[in-house]
């Protein structure tokens, strides 16, 4: 690959600059997904999709854990400042779609295409961290956005719940308009990177493999707990059969690629691998989180929309102190085992506290295992992507970043789906039968438990409400026991890490694509790495072989 300009001068200015970029963009996409988790009962439930609501995080998730290793590798291979504004452009537009839906379907549509702009925000703003800054500076910016999730994360259950109790729940999505317009121009004027052009040929078949990979497995896990298909379901398998296929397919294309998508030579690197199923196992526990507790809040607790999304503020505050103060850590000591076996255990304490919830667990308690949640998060999740970046080569940290990404968002999906599904299948068994035993008939039943919301829960009669709020209640806490495991073998993953130095280079820097300011403070930006500069075909540094 050869730069398309001469080396750009990397500043400190510069470096905050290009960061600004980042930080608008990062707040656009996670104040999108906290909106609509508040919105959520009240969209399926005006929409009439209660018993498929999955399909609105499973959506959303699928699409961008797709397009997350496109970004990835197409950022290595021809800059990611394009690429980042098609992400912001595509993630707006599809903003819109989604606010004019009338329909349950077309709504998860225009929530893929959200995923397709929202991947591509993930994944280009943590490897252009990686770009400008060095290693052993970069946990404190990684903390910072991590930090910045967290504030975006604590608006958007307000935004959220304020839109659907006093204006309507579309609002969810007209917000990320002027957001998205505001993001888009500050990338415009502020993200000044090199641009390169491929000399190899563009892996086409892998992408297509990995993506026939990916859908096939999702597709699996959702239409086998779902009634209307199942286990024993002949599409259901059908399913699983692809997924083997394509997966095998992936696997014979890459070793043979000129310039694979995912470089299975990554998968040596043991550092890069511990680390990238950590990711897994914490997308598990993170989105059976972030995805069913507002639900739980509004309608197994009785409170409104907006007030579960303060409930949600102790959570992401917990998140936001960890996050920094973790980064920092790292930073001044390169000590990263520690803090983040702690944060995985941390998150484990708390989710055994969220199997214990009722419909009469007070809500100062449920505040209580938000935040230690959150800690434990905050603690562990930047960390996880700075280990995986520092594994490899600086000609590949794009694809490293967006291969642990994508498969921590393999994790939330399946975790979505499968967890959703168990929840919405005990749900909807349960609410029927409330339904039911008030006199309703079969037909009766079945509609309304597809459209109960927050509102229509409010104009029951108490006896009904009680009944209601404890079908939600037993679907929901019990899914919390199947996340136990998966976290319980992060623990294990962190505790067997190794520790190796951080690098001391930047990553514009290891490429040749950019030059150092002489330093005024003699900290500067970025230093020559001890091991020498690599090469594509050497991702493994000496340190981890």
């Amino acid at each position: 690959m050869t730069t398309t300009a001469a080396p750009m001068v990397l500043t400190r200015r510069r470096v905050w600059t290009i960061f600004a970029a980042l930080l608008a963009a990062m707040f656009l996409s996670s104040l999108d997904q906290t909106i609509v988790s508040t919105a959520m009962p009240t969209i399926v439930g005006q929409l009439g999709g209660v018993e498929h609501q999955m399909w609105i995080t499973t959506s959303y998730l699928l699409a961008s854990t797709i397009v997350m290793p496109i970004y990835g590798k197409f950022g290595d291979v021809l800059g990611r400042r394009h690429l980042f504004l098609i992400a912001i452009a595509l993630f707006t537009l599809a903003s819109l779609g989604a606010a004019l839906s009338s329909t349950f379907w077309a709504f998860v549509i225009f929530r893929g295409l959200q995923g397709l702009g929202g991947g591509g925000l993930m994944i280009l703003s943590q490897a252009i961290i990686a770009d400008v800054t060095p290693a052993d500076q970069r946990g404190k910016y990684m903390g910072v956005l991590g930090a910045a999730f967290g504030v975006s994360a604590i608006a958007g259950p307000l935004l959220g719940g304020y839109f659907v109790d006093h204006l309507t729940w579309h609002w969810a999505f007209y917000i990320n308009i002027p957001v998205g317009i505001a993001a888009f121009l500050v990338g415009v004027f502020a993200l000044q990177l090199p641009s390169k052009r491929a000399t190899r040929r563009i892996d086409v078949p892998g992408v297509v493999a990995l993506s026939a990979a990916t859908a096939s497995l999702i597709l699996f896990a959702d239409l086998g707990g779902d009634d209307a298909h199942g286990w024993d379901s002949a599409l259901t398998w059908g399913l699983g059969a692809l997924f083997l296929l394509a997966a095998a397919a992936f696997v014979l294309i890459e070793s043979r690629a000129e310039d694979p998508i995912i470089p299975l030579s990554l998968f040596r690197n043991r550092l890069f691998v511990q680390s990238t199923a950590i990711g897994l196992a914490l997308g598990i526990g993170m989105f059976s989180v972030l995805g069913f507790m507002p639900t739980f809040l509004q309608m197994a607790s009785g409170t409104s929309a907006a007030e579960s999304g303060l409930l949600m503020i102790p959570m992401m505050a917990g998140m936001m102190a960890t996050s920094i103060a973790s980064g920092a850590y790292v930073s001044r000591t390169g000590r990263y085992r520690i803090i983040s076996a702690a944060g995985v255990l941390v998150m484990i304490g708390a989710v055994l506290l969220f199997t214990t919830m009722t419909a009469q667990t007070p809500i100062w308690v449920i505040i209580a295992y938000l935040m230690i949640f959150g800690a434990g998060l905050g603690l562990v999740m930047q960390n996880i992507v700075l280990v995986a970046q520092n594994a490899v080569s600086a000609t590949v940290v794009g694809t490293a970043t967006s291969t642990t990404n994508y498969f921590r968002e393999v994790g939330a999906t399946l975790g979505t789906a499968v967890f959703g599904t168990v929840f919405a299948t005990r749900l909807t068994e349960r609410l029927v039968a409330v339904f039911s035993g008030s006199g309703a008939s079969a037909d009766q039943a079945s509609s309304a438990a597809s459209t109960i919301d927050p509102s229509t829960l409010a104009e029951l009669p108490q006896a009904m409400r009680d009944a209601i709020v404890g079908a939600y209640a037993e679907a929901l806490s019990p899914v919390f026991w199947y996340v136990l495991p998966f976290l319980a073998a992060a623990v294990l993953l962190a505790i067997t890490l190794k520790q190796v130095p951080l690098s001391h280079e930047a990553g514009l820097v290891a490429r040749g694509e950019a030059v150092l300011e002489e330093p005024a403070d003699g900290a500067p930006v970025g230093t020559a790495a001890q091991e020498g500069p690599r090469t594509d075909e050497d991702p493994v540094p000496a340190t981890l072989r």
